[in-house]
Protein backbone atom coordinates (compact mmCIF):
# COMPACT_ATOMS: atom_id res chain seq x y z
CA UNK A 1 0.00 0.00 0.00
CA UNK A 2 1.33 3.45 -0.93
CA UNK A 3 0.92 6.49 1.29
CA UNK A 4 1.07 10.09 0.14
CA UNK A 5 3.91 12.01 1.78
CA UNK A 6 2.73 14.05 4.74
CA UNK A 7 3.10 17.84 4.82
CA UNK A 8 3.03 17.77 8.61
CA UNK A 9 6.34 18.60 10.33
CA UNK A 10 7.86 15.41 11.66
CA UNK A 11 10.04 16.80 14.45
CA UNK A 12 9.10 18.14 17.84
CA UNK A 13 10.06 21.69 18.74
CA UNK A 14 12.77 22.04 21.34
CA UNK A 15 12.46 24.05 24.55
CA UNK A 16 13.72 27.32 23.09
CA UNK A 17 11.49 27.12 20.00
CA UNK A 18 8.48 26.29 22.16
CA UNK A 19 9.18 29.18 24.54
CA UNK A 20 9.47 31.57 21.59
CA UNK A 21 5.85 30.79 20.69
CA UNK A 22 4.60 31.49 24.23
CA UNK A 23 5.45 35.06 25.36
CA UNK A 24 4.35 35.76 28.93
CA UNK A 25 1.86 38.56 28.33
CA UNK A 26 0.09 37.01 25.32
CA UNK A 27 0.00 33.63 27.07
CA UNK A 28 -1.70 35.12 30.14
CA UNK A 29 -4.12 36.92 27.80
CA UNK A 30 -4.87 33.67 25.95
CA UNK A 31 -5.60 31.89 29.24
CA UNK A 32 -8.03 34.67 30.12
CA UNK A 33 -9.70 34.37 26.70
CA UNK A 34 -9.99 30.60 27.06
CA UNK A 35 -11.86 30.99 30.36
CA UNK A 36 -14.58 32.84 28.42
CA UNK A 37 -14.71 30.30 25.56
CA UNK A 38 -17.69 27.99 25.95
CA UNK A 39 -16.46 25.61 23.22
CA UNK A 40 -13.60 24.41 25.42
CA UNK A 41 -13.87 20.81 26.58
CA UNK A 42 -11.41 19.41 29.13
CA UNK A 43 -11.87 15.81 30.33
CA UNK A 44 -10.36 14.72 33.61
CA UNK A 45 -6.66 14.03 33.30
CA UNK A 46 -5.39 10.49 33.67
CA UNK A 47 -2.53 9.93 36.08
CA UNK A 48 -0.96 6.49 35.76
CA UNK A 49 1.52 5.40 38.45
CA UNK A 50 4.89 4.20 37.24
CA UNK A 51 7.47 2.08 39.07
CA UNK A 52 9.73 3.83 41.57
CA UNK A 53 7.30 6.65 42.26
CA UNK A 54 6.90 8.14 38.79
CA UNK A 55 3.68 9.04 36.97
CA UNK A 56 2.46 9.27 33.38
CA UNK A 57 0.06 12.18 32.81
CA UNK A 58 -2.38 12.11 29.88
CA UNK A 59 -4.15 15.47 29.51
CA UNK A 60 -6.41 16.08 26.47
CA UNK A 61 -8.46 19.19 25.66
CA UNK A 62 -10.28 20.67 22.67
CA UNK A 63 -12.08 23.78 21.49
CA UNK A 64 -13.82 24.59 18.20
CA UNK A 65 -10.60 24.51 16.15
CA UNK A 66 -7.80 22.83 18.09
CA UNK A 67 -7.38 19.44 19.73
CA UNK A 68 -4.36 18.65 21.87
CA UNK A 69 -3.00 16.09 24.27
CA UNK A 70 -0.16 16.54 26.70
CA UNK A 71 1.79 13.37 27.45
CA UNK A 72 4.38 13.83 30.14
CA UNK A 73 6.18 11.76 32.72
CA UNK A 74 7.00 12.99 36.21
CA UNK A 75 10.01 11.13 37.63
CA UNK A 76 11.01 12.43 41.08
CA UNK A 77 13.87 9.95 41.14
CA UNK A 78 15.66 11.99 38.48
CA UNK A 79 16.48 14.68 41.01
CA UNK A 80 20.24 15.11 41.17
CA UNK A 81 20.91 12.87 38.17
CA UNK A 82 21.06 15.53 35.47
CA UNK A 83 17.87 14.18 33.88
CA UNK A 84 14.76 16.38 34.07
CA UNK A 85 11.96 15.38 36.41
CA UNK A 86 9.34 16.27 33.78
CA UNK A 87 9.63 15.01 30.20
CA UNK A 88 7.20 14.68 27.30
CA UNK A 89 5.33 16.48 24.54
CA UNK A 90 2.20 18.46 23.75
CA UNK A 91 0.74 17.26 20.44
CA UNK A 92 -1.56 19.74 18.68
CA UNK A 93 -4.05 18.84 15.94
CA UNK A 94 -6.23 20.86 13.59
CA UNK A 95 -9.82 19.74 14.12
CA UNK A 96 -10.98 20.57 10.58
CA UNK A 97 -8.33 18.49 8.82
CA UNK A 98 -7.15 16.12 11.52
CA UNK A 99 -3.57 17.11 10.78
CA UNK A 100 -0.93 17.18 13.47
CA UNK A 101 0.17 20.80 13.41
CA UNK A 102 2.62 21.17 16.29
CA UNK A 103 4.61 19.03 18.70
CA UNK A 104 5.64 21.29 21.56
CA UNK A 105 8.15 20.60 24.29
CA UNK A 106 6.04 19.38 27.20
CA UNK A 107 8.15 20.63 30.13
CA UNK A 108 8.39 24.10 28.56
CA UNK A 109 4.63 24.29 28.05
CA UNK A 110 4.07 23.11 31.63
CA UNK A 111 6.47 25.65 33.10
CA UNK A 112 5.23 28.61 31.08
CA UNK A 113 1.51 27.97 31.31
CA UNK A 114 1.71 27.38 35.08
CA UNK A 115 3.55 30.64 35.66
CA UNK A 116 1.25 32.47 33.21
CA UNK A 117 -1.78 31.28 35.19
CA UNK A 118 -0.19 32.72 38.34
CA UNK A 119 0.53 35.93 36.44
CA UNK A 120 -3.09 36.20 35.33
CA UNK A 121 -4.30 35.63 38.90
CA UNK A 122 -1.86 38.24 40.20
CA UNK A 123 -3.04 40.76 37.60
CA UNK A 124 -6.52 40.51 39.08
CA UNK A 125 -5.84 39.82 42.75
CA UNK A 126 -2.47 41.24 43.81
CA UNK A 127 -2.84 44.44 45.82
CA UNK A 128 0.86 45.38 45.52
CA UNK A 129 1.85 43.79 42.18
CA UNK A 130 5.28 45.41 42.02
CA UNK A 131 6.57 43.20 44.84
CA UNK A 132 9.00 42.36 46.34
CA UNK A 133 8.54 38.78 45.18
CA UNK A 134 9.53 35.82 47.35
CA UNK A 135 10.12 32.57 45.46
CA UNK A 136 10.16 29.43 47.60
CA UNK A 137 11.73 26.67 45.54
CA UNK A 138 14.53 27.19 43.03
CA UNK A 139 13.64 24.73 40.29
CA UNK A 140 12.09 25.18 36.86
CA UNK A 141 8.91 26.72 38.22
CA UNK A 142 10.90 29.14 40.36
CA UNK A 143 12.62 30.54 37.29
CA UNK A 144 9.42 30.53 35.23
CA UNK A 145 7.56 32.52 37.88
CA UNK A 146 10.44 34.97 38.20
CA UNK A 147 10.36 35.55 34.45
CA UNK A 148 6.57 35.85 34.35
CA UNK A 149 6.36 38.31 37.24
CA UNK A 150 9.33 40.40 36.12
CA UNK A 151 8.11 40.68 32.51
CA UNK A 152 4.39 40.66 33.29
CA UNK A 153 4.16 42.75 36.48
CA UNK A 154 7.34 44.79 36.40
CA UNK A 155 8.76 43.21 39.57
CA UNK A 156 12.28 44.49 40.26
CA UNK A 157 13.09 42.95 43.66
CA UNK A 158 13.16 39.19 44.15
CA UNK A 159 13.92 37.10 47.24
CA UNK A 160 14.85 33.44 46.73
CA UNK A 161 14.91 30.55 49.16
CA UNK A 162 15.43 26.84 48.61
CA UNK A 163 16.39 23.77 50.60
CA UNK A 164 19.40 23.60 48.24
CA UNK A 165 21.79 26.53 48.69
CA UNK A 166 23.35 25.75 45.31
CA UNK A 167 19.98 25.87 43.54
CA UNK A 168 19.11 29.14 45.28
CA UNK A 169 22.37 30.73 44.13
CA UNK A 170 21.82 29.49 40.57
CA UNK A 171 18.30 30.90 40.45
CA UNK A 172 19.56 34.17 41.89
CA UNK A 173 22.07 34.45 39.05
CA UNK A 174 19.35 33.77 36.48
CA UNK A 175 17.03 36.36 38.04
CA UNK A 176 19.83 38.91 38.20
CA UNK A 177 20.38 38.39 34.47
CA UNK A 178 16.76 39.44 33.96
CA UNK A 179 17.58 42.84 35.45
CA UNK A 180 16.08 42.42 38.91
CA UNK A 181 17.84 42.71 42.23
CA UNK A 182 18.05 39.44 44.16
CA UNK A 183 18.40 38.44 47.78
CA UNK A 184 18.99 34.81 48.80
CA UNK A 185 17.51 33.95 52.19
CA UNK A 186 17.48 30.77 54.25
CA UNK A 187 14.11 31.08 56.00
CA UNK A 188 10.93 31.51 53.95
CA UNK A 189 8.85 32.27 57.04
CA UNK A 190 11.22 35.03 58.10
CA UNK A 191 11.06 36.60 54.64
CA UNK A 192 7.26 36.41 54.35
CA UNK A 193 6.44 39.72 56.14
CA UNK A 194 8.72 41.62 53.75
CA UNK A 195 7.14 40.51 50.45
CA UNK A 196 3.82 41.40 48.86
CA UNK A 197 4.12 38.58 46.31
CA UNK A 198 4.98 35.00 47.28
CA UNK A 199 5.18 31.90 45.09
CA UNK A 200 5.67 28.41 46.53
CA UNK A 201 6.85 26.04 43.81
CA UNK A 202 8.50 23.12 45.56
CA UNK A 203 8.06 19.34 45.10
CA UNK A 204 5.58 19.64 48.00
CA UNK A 205 7.12 16.83 50.01
CA UNK A 206 7.15 19.06 53.10
CA UNK A 207 5.47 22.16 54.49
CA UNK A 208 7.57 25.18 53.48
CA UNK A 209 5.43 28.09 54.67
CA UNK A 210 3.69 28.52 58.02
CA UNK A 211 3.85 32.24 58.87
CA UNK A 212 0.81 34.40 58.02
CA UNK A 213 1.71 36.95 55.33
CA UNK A 214 1.19 40.69 55.44
CA UNK A 215 -2.42 41.84 54.93
CA UNK A 216 -1.81 42.99 51.34
CA UNK A 217 0.00 39.82 50.21
CA UNK A 218 -0.76 37.67 47.18
CA UNK A 219 0.44 34.07 47.51
CA UNK A 220 0.45 31.58 44.62
CA UNK A 221 0.90 27.98 45.77
CA UNK A 222 1.65 25.77 42.77
CA UNK A 223 3.66 22.80 44.02
CA UNK A 224 0.94 20.52 45.42
CA UNK A 225 -1.51 18.86 43.04
CA UNK A 226 -2.72 15.76 44.91
CA UNK A 227 -4.56 15.36 48.24
CA UNK A 228 -1.42 13.98 49.88
CA UNK A 229 0.81 16.90 48.86
CA UNK A 230 1.12 20.22 50.67
CA UNK A 231 3.41 23.25 50.84
CA UNK A 232 1.37 25.44 53.19
CA UNK A 233 0.53 24.50 56.77
CA UNK A 234 -3.12 23.87 57.65
CA UNK A 235 -3.09 26.83 60.05
CA UNK A 236 -1.83 29.13 57.30
CA UNK A 237 -4.59 27.98 54.93
CA UNK A 238 -7.13 28.58 57.69
CA UNK A 239 -5.68 32.08 58.15
CA UNK A 240 -6.34 32.89 54.50
CA UNK A 241 -9.87 31.51 54.76
CA UNK A 242 -10.73 33.61 57.81
CA UNK A 243 -8.62 36.75 57.35
CA UNK A 244 -8.58 37.07 53.58
CA UNK A 245 -9.61 35.04 50.56
CA UNK A 246 -8.72 31.81 48.77
CA UNK A 247 -9.15 31.37 45.02
CA UNK A 248 -8.50 28.08 43.21
CA UNK A 249 -7.51 27.64 39.58
CA UNK A 250 -10.38 25.30 38.63
CA UNK A 251 -13.18 23.23 40.12
CA UNK A 252 -10.85 20.21 40.02
CA UNK A 253 -9.11 21.63 43.08
CA UNK A 254 -11.88 20.13 45.19
CA UNK A 255 -10.14 16.75 44.88
CA UNK A 256 -6.56 17.87 44.12
CA UNK A 257 -5.62 20.80 46.39
CA UNK A 258 -3.80 18.94 49.16
CA UNK A 259 -2.90 22.12 51.07
CA UNK A 260 -6.56 23.10 51.39
CA UNK A 261 -7.98 19.60 51.85
CA UNK A 262 -5.56 18.86 54.68
CA UNK A 263 -6.68 22.11 56.32
CA UNK A 264 -10.26 20.83 56.35
CA UNK A 265 -11.56 23.59 54.06
CA UNK A 266 -14.62 23.31 51.83
CA UNK A 267 -12.71 23.62 48.57
CA UNK A 268 -15.80 23.09 46.43
CA UNK A 269 -17.25 26.36 47.76
CA UNK A 270 -14.22 28.47 46.82
CA UNK A 271 -14.21 30.85 43.82
CA UNK A 272 -12.20 29.88 40.74
CA UNK A 273 -10.00 31.87 38.40
CA UNK A 274 -12.84 31.75 35.87
CA UNK A 275 -15.08 33.55 38.37
CA UNK A 276 -12.40 36.20 38.79
CA UNK A 277 -11.85 36.70 35.05
CA UNK A 278 -15.58 36.91 34.36
CA UNK A 279 -16.05 39.52 37.07
CA UNK A 280 -18.19 37.25 39.24
CA UNK A 281 -15.91 37.59 42.27
CA UNK A 282 -14.31 40.44 44.15
CA UNK A 283 -11.75 39.72 46.85
CA UNK A 284 -12.38 40.82 50.41
CA UNK A 285 -9.77 42.89 52.24
CA UNK A 286 -6.85 40.84 53.47
CA UNK A 287 -4.27 38.47 51.99
CA UNK A 288 -5.15 36.36 48.95
CA UNK A 289 -4.10 32.76 48.39
CA UNK A 290 -4.28 31.49 44.82
CA UNK A 291 -4.09 27.69 44.84
CA UNK A 292 -3.06 26.23 41.49
CA UNK A 293 -3.25 22.50 40.78
CA UNK A 294 -2.95 22.41 36.99
CA UNK A 295 -5.46 21.79 34.21
CA UNK A 296 -5.25 20.69 30.59
CA UNK A 297 -7.14 23.86 29.66
CA UNK A 298 -3.98 25.82 30.40
CA UNK A 299 -2.09 23.59 27.95
CA UNK A 300 -4.84 24.15 25.39
CA UNK A 301 -4.39 27.91 25.78
CA UNK A 302 -0.67 27.46 25.09
CA UNK A 303 -1.45 25.28 22.07
CA UNK A 304 -3.87 27.88 20.69
CA UNK A 305 -1.28 30.62 21.03
CA UNK A 306 1.44 28.44 19.48
CA UNK A 307 -0.77 27.81 16.42
CA UNK A 308 -1.03 31.51 15.59
CA UNK A 309 1.46 33.65 13.71
CA UNK A 310 3.64 35.11 16.44
CA UNK A 311 5.14 38.55 15.73
CA UNK A 312 6.52 38.81 19.25
CA UNK A 313 9.64 37.17 20.57
CA UNK A 314 9.11 35.45 23.91
CA UNK A 315 10.60 37.03 27.00
CA UNK A 316 13.01 34.55 28.53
Amino acid sequence: MLFAPSSVPSGALDAASTAALLPWGPLADEISTLLNDRTVSVPARSVLPLPQGGCLFVMPATDSTVAMTKLITLTPGNAGTGRPAIQGDVVVFDIATGERRRVLDGPTVTARRTAAVSLLAARHLAQVPQGPLLIVGAGVQGLAHAQAFIHGLGVQRVWVTSRSAHSARLLAEQVRALGASVRVVEDADAATPHCSLIVTCTPAHNIVLTTPPRPDAFVAAVGAFTPSMAELSPSLCQHFAHQGQIVVDTEDACHEAGDLLQAGLDVEALPTLRDVVRGLFTARPGPVLFKSCGWAGWDLAAARLAMRPNPHQAQT
